[in-house]
């Protein structure tokens, strides 16, 4: 059964197997669809709120 995983930087919902996924030496781990949402979250830091094509919202990231 495949399940849908969601993007950490931008929010689009992907199936499981596909993206890539990041996880961190404190044990948590990050959901990227593409390897776009990978570099602009880890290597550049940016701000998804920032950015016109990420889909995620202020109030989006102010709920988690």
């Amino acid at each position: 059964v495949l399940s849908l995983r969601t993007c950490s930087f931008c929010g689009v919902e992907f199936f499981q197997g596909q993206g890539l996924t990041l996880i961190r030496n404190d044990g948590t781990s990050e959901n990227f669809c593409s390897s776009k949402c990978r570099k602009n979250s880890t290597v550049l830091r940016r701000d998804p709120r920032k950015l016109k094509w990420a889909s995620l919202k202020r109030s989006n990231i102010a709920n988690e």
